[in-house]
């Protein structure tokens, strides 16, 4: 190797850096200066001094960098086969650059830093401590040079713990042998650690009032310290924070009111205050709490608040918050010495709860939740301070709003905790805010609302005030019910309020939903005057009623359609929680029913359903079978009359008269206003929801002695079961075949001769609401228009929604009808027959935004409530074909996914999230997880299911999902489950689809299935006879997800421990599975057959649980997915060095931080 080949080398590649860097380079001329380097580092043998000379402060910045790409390189991939004298030159080189080969702190690069302290670890990660026993002392040494090095050196410290500890990058027994060897030096390094942080800030304050310039040097290297103590405080044993009378959070207190360096110190105190461990360990922080440290982190805020808002002093103030919350965590824990559950509140506290000086802050707390609680500072706004500082955090409104009704949740948590200590405070301030928004003038603000001229938006300060009271006054007023006596409740002030409220009129529909709400919080008052209760229904039926302009003839904006849903539900929740209160009223109740029913335009369908549900939760205090029974047919005599008249019979049952009567076989000229078939269409939607009303609240009483009084009561199934039976039942079943008529009606409306009958207006009649697309794509809805907008913009909205809430609710009939008539729905003769021709009929043309709500809210909740008795008649039959369908179905789906992502994975369609393929994609998931959730609950039991559920999410979050997921053994079949797993077709379509679907492309479907499902399956089958060929399949299917999801730790872990049940249960007894294992990519076959052999012999000694597992692991290690960032990935191989023994010997590192003299280098890398 001569100068001249090292220079003509170092030449070309600076060449080619400028190429690659050059913005004018063109591709072709950019590919191959880049291919020629990456040749170099790979192949050229004098790597070594190209690398150094290009690394020469002579050199431009970019060139510089390429040269110690190149020697991290050589130490990264090459150093395993290095001569000894070769890596001692390279590491001798290196230590070199850092003495003297960069430009001082303030004028060198970060990225030359960065990859200089780079090559130093991954040195140290190879050699140290056992070959490279001075390492640390040669580090100080270095440190004394100047503040360019002693900034490298703590780069070199903060690398190698973030490498060792935080990433753990590195072989475990390396990783033990260094961390080990860094905790016995753990003393000297902290204290190296703080003098240099000592020192740099002593000089700065000195030099920065005679040279700002020089002053920064040490500035950089007091924050690079600073940086350095964050990457160790939070593993290091907590005697070294605490060393020396809590010196360095003495010093990270004074600090906290340096301008340049309080970030840094207030990040190191978070991290330090928020340490687990023992509680003794921890008590030494408690000095935190001292009038000094007290003190400097209160002068700090009042600074940085006191200098405006900049963007560095708000993250300074964020963190000293985190501080202070991190302390009183640690104060919760410390006073009993036991951490109590949730220890961040304290509130909360059993202890600190009773402290006089706790309780005196509740009032001073509860006024500053006041001003919290109002939703102002939104981004795109100015009407308050805190906008400002909303546009530091958020990049968007809705943003913003997701966070805020996040906070004021956990801020309603805190608040309750602080009222239950003191309750009548929150009361008298809820009172005073109440009377204080009912006199205030409304103030709609410069935005007003597209509902009506002088009306409320969101943002309108009357409304966002009228918001927080309400919140804040539910709050409060719920807290004072659970914990005051009842003699001790002020009734005369609630019910005072509660006239107040009731008085009140506004024609503001956002407003008038607060006035609910605050009637319904104060409702419990009436309990105490029931004579109060004819005023509150009369309110609550004029709102029932609420339109901004009488008589209008333009659709409703969502938020007079809230008031009105809102004040039903109020109603609902009155009679649902305070039944016998109201029962004396019935009749009152009943006639303002009757009242509103009797104008068929007056509510919509819904509303006039809501009423009606009230008044059957209320008829359920009769307990009286006959009197109830009787009601019901009285109540539900309308629409029986409706819908057994014979033009309904004949529409429910002709998909091509239904598309007709409902008016989606029209052209229509004003989409807007003109709706001719609309009152036809509502006819339906009332008959449907009152049936499902009555359906989901008629019920007999819960205490058996008032069932059998009141003639509820028949006896007992075989089981032990109580039998009741239901007065609403000879109703609903009288229309039940009407029922399922218009279900297989609506089904068959999606075959295609039908749906080409739709009329132009209605083409995409059938197709989902844009709602619906935006949640399943997970895309915000702007935030105005959830309340100005009208629910449906036009008649094709109006008739999308028609069809996406009838299907809906027809399959909630069906879905409630077991629990509510129980064994009269159960032996409805030939009902497993009637549901196949009509909910299972023409399934291959109904879209999965429709399959998938019909399975959760009819299928599942059917298979739930039907007893044992009926799994024969009922169950079976009706899941057998179904299982089957869906496997097909699925598999199909699957199939397409899979090739389009093969064909199309340049595609620009998959980039916009809007995108149908996409929608398609997404819904495919989410019917893949409800298909496997119902074969979960259908097969397996209960208790084996909640175990071992890890990750109970419905989004795509993989981080959710834990690492070491195995199903427990006791995850057994349900009774249903062996009954289907007895029926040869079921068994197979659901252990087809269990297996088949660890390789579709869901993470969560794949984990849930197989930690909960596969191998209960699996188990129940192994007794019987299984092929040869299907054992194979099942074992090789489990590989195939590995394949897919293996990338996934949750995943892995779980595919992983059943691919070792399978092959331990089933090898002994199939030869095939050793055959599957031969063709896993690089499998090492003579450790396979050492697992074989101790497998097969059953004299030898079983091993460990866990050490057979990972010997399996590592042997299918070759079919288990790498993410695409590691599957190209060079491997850094890192060889162990001779153990460290136990005890490390003391000569080992002694005075490893001291100056003394000598190169203290000449052993390195020695054996």
């Amino acid at each position: 190797m001569s100068a001249e080949q090292v220079s003509g080398l170092c030449e070309q590649l600076v060449k080619a850096v400028t190429v690659i860097m050059d913005p004018t380079s063109t591709q072709r001329y950019r590919l191959e200066a880049l291919k020629f380097c990456e040749e170099f580092k790979e192949k050229c043998p004098i790597c070594v001094p190209c690398g150094l000379k290009l690394a020469e402060k002579t050199q431009t910045a970019i060139v510089r960098h390429f040269g110690l790409q190149i020697l991290e390189h050589v130490v990264k991939y090459r150093w395993n086969n290095m001569p000894r004298l070769e890596k001692v030159y390279l590491k001798n080189n290196v230590m070199g650059l850092i003495s003297s080969g960069t430009q001082s702190i303030l004028e060198e690069e970060s990225h030359i830093k960065d990859v200089l302290s780079r090559i130093v670890v991954e040195m140290i990660k190879r050699e140290w401590p056992q070959h490279w026993p001075d390492m640390l002392k040669e580090l100080d040494t270095l440190s004394k040079q100047g503040e360019t090095q002693t900034e490298l050196v703590m780069f070199i410290l903060l690398r190698l713990a973030e490498d060792v500890v935080t990433f753990q990058t590195l072989p475990t027994q390396r990783r033990r042998d260094i961390q080990q060897t860094l905790t016995q030096n753990m003393e000297k390094i902290f204290s190296f650690l703080l003098t240099a942080l000592q020192q740099n800030v002593s000089k700065y304050r000195s030099m920065v009032r005679v040279s700002f310039l020089w002053a920064q040097a040490n500035c950089r290297v007091g924050i690079a310290a600073l940086n350095t103590l964050a990457g160790y405080i939070d593993w290091v044993a907590l005697s070294h924070i605490t060393a020396d009378n809590c010196k360095l959070l003495e010093m990270l207190c004074l600090l906290l009111n340096e301008p340049e360096l309080q970030v840094g110190a207030a990040e190191c105190l978070l991290i330090a205050v928020s340490r687990k461990g023992k509680l003794e360990d921890r008590k030494p922080l408690m000095v935190l709490f001292g009038d000094v440290a007290m003190h400097c982190i209160l002068s700090a805020a009042q600074t940085a608040d006191g200098e405006g808002l900049v963007e560095k002093h708000y993250v300074f103030l964020k963190r000293l918050c985190q501080v202070l919350c991190a302390l009183g965590s640690q104060l919760c824990a410390l006073l009993v010495m036991l951490n109590v559950s949730s220890g961040n509140s304290l509130f909360r506290h059993e202890v600190l709860s009773r402290d006089p000086l706790l309780l005196a802050v509740i009032p001073k707390y509860l006024r500053a939740s006041m001003t919290n609680l109002v939703k102002v500072g939104f981004p795109s706004k100015a009407d308050s301070p805190s906008c400002e500082y909303s546009r530091f955090d958020f990049d968007s409104d809705e943003d913003f709003n997701a966070f805020f009704n996040s906070f004021r949740a956990q801020q309603g948590e805190v608040m309750r905790m602080a009222c239950r200590l003191d309750p009548l405070t929150g009361f008298q301030m809820a009172g005073e805010w109440l009377k204080y928004q009912l006199t205030a003038p409304v103030d709609p603000g410069p935005m007003n609302s597209k509902t009506g001229e002088g009306l409320c938006s969101i943002f309108s300060p009357s409304f966002v005030q009228w918001d927080a009271m309400t919140f804040f006054s539910e709050s409060v007023i719920s807290q004072m019910f659970r914990t005051m006596d009842k003699d001790e409740i002020p009734v005369n002030d609630g019910i005072d309020l509660l006239q107040l409220v009731l008085n009140f009129e506004t024609k503001d529909p956002l407003i008038l939903s607060c006035v609910l709400t605050n009637v319904s919080a104060l409702f419990p008052f009436v309990t105490y005057r029931p004579e109060y209760l004819p005023q509150v229904l009369s309110k609550l039926f004029a709102s029932v009623t609420f339109e901004v302009v009488e008589e209008s003839k333009a659709p409703r904006t969502r938020a007079v359609k809230n008031v009105r849903r809102h004040a039903c539900s109020s109603i609902i929740k009155m009679c649902r929680d305070y039944p016998q209160l109201v029962l004396p009223n019935f009749e009152m109740l009943y006639n303002h029913v009757k009242q509103l029913l009797s104008n068929e335009l007056l509510l919509t369908q819904m509303e006039k359903c809501a009423l009606m549900e009230a008044l059957v939760l209320i008829s359920n205090q009769f307990k009286d079978y006959e009197r109830q029974k009787a009601f019901l047919e009285e109540l539900m005599a309308p629409v029986a009359g409706l819908w057994l008249s014979p033009e309904m019979q004949r529409v429910l049952s002709d998909p091509e008269a239904f598309i007709s009567y409902v008016g989606a076989d029209n052209k229509i000229a004003d989409p807007v206003l003109e709706d001719p078939s609309g009152l036809n269409r509502s006819r339906i939607s009332f008959c449907v929801y009152t049936i499902l009303g009555v359906v989901k609240r008629a019920r007999w009483p819960a205490a058996t002695e008032e069932a059998k009084a009141g003639g509820f009561f028949l006896g007992y199934l075989p089981s032990g079961t109580p039998m009741y039976r239901n007065p609403c039942t000879e109703q609903v079943l009288k229309l039940f075949d009407n029922l399922l008529a218009l279900i297989r009606t609506h089904n068959n409306l999606y075959m295609p001769e039908m749906v080409a009958r739709l009329g132009d207006t209605f083409a995409k009649a059938l197709d989902m609401l844009e709602v619906e697309k935006n949640a399943i794509l997970g895309l915000p809805q702007p935030l105005l228009e959830l309340y100005d907008s009208p629910v449906y913009k036009t008649v094709l909205e109006r008739m999308q929604g028609f069809f996406c809430t009838l299907y809906d609710n027809c399959f909630h009939i069906l879905g409630n009808a077991g629990p509510s008539m129980q064994q009269d729905f159960y032996t409805v003769e030939g009902l497993a027959t009637q549901l196949l021709s009509s909910a299972f009929n023409n399934l291959n043309n109904i879209p999965d935004y429709r399959l998938r709500p019909m399975l959760r809210v009819f299928v599942k909740p059917l298979v739930l409530s039907c007893p044992s008795e009926y799994y024969e008649t009922l169950v079976c039959p009706m899941l057998g074909p179904l299982f089957t369908y869906l496997h097909m179905r699925l598999s199909q789906k699957w199939q397409v996914i899979n090739q389009r992502s093969m064909l199309c994975e340049d595609d620009a369609a998959d980039d916009n999230p809007e995108s149908q393929e996409m929608l398609e994609e997404q819904l495919v998931r989410l019917l893949t997880r409800e298909v496997m959730d119902l074969a979960t609950v259908c097969c397996v039991s209960k208790k084996g299911v909640e175990q071992n559920t890890t990750a109970a999410v419905d989004g795509d979050d993989d981080e959710a999902m834990a690492t070491e997921v195995t199903p427990p053994a006791n995850a057994e079949l349900t009774e249903l489950g062996k009954c289907l797993m007895k029926q040869e077709d079921v068994c197979t379509a659901v252990l087809i689809t269990a297996y088949t679907s660890l390789s579709w492309k869901d993470t969560l479907s794949c984990q849930r299935t197989t930690t909960q499902l596969c191998w209960p399956l699996l188990k129940q089958v192994l007794p019987g006879n299984l092929l040869p060929d299907a054992v194979s399949w099942f074992f090789t299917s489990v590989l195939k997800g590995l394949q897919v999801h293996g990338q996934h730790d949750g995943c892995m872990a779980a595919l992983v421990h059943l691919a070792f049940q399978i092959y331990e249960a089933l090898r002994p007894r199939y030869t095939e599975l050793k055959a599957v294992m031969e063709q896993i990519p690089d499998i090492q076959l003579e450790s396979l057959e050492q697992f074989d052999s101790k497998l097969l012999n059953p004299t030898l000694q079983k091993v460990a649980d866990k050490r057979r597992k990972d010997h399996f692991k590592r042997l299918i290690s070759g079919c288990i997915g790498k993410p695409i960032g590691e599957q190209f990935r060079k491997e850094v191989h890192i060889r162990n060095l001779p153990s460290l023994f136990k005890k490390v010997k003391p000569s080992l590192e002694t005075d490893v931080l001291e100056n003394e003299d000598g190169e203290g280098f000449n052993v390195l890398f020695e054996p």
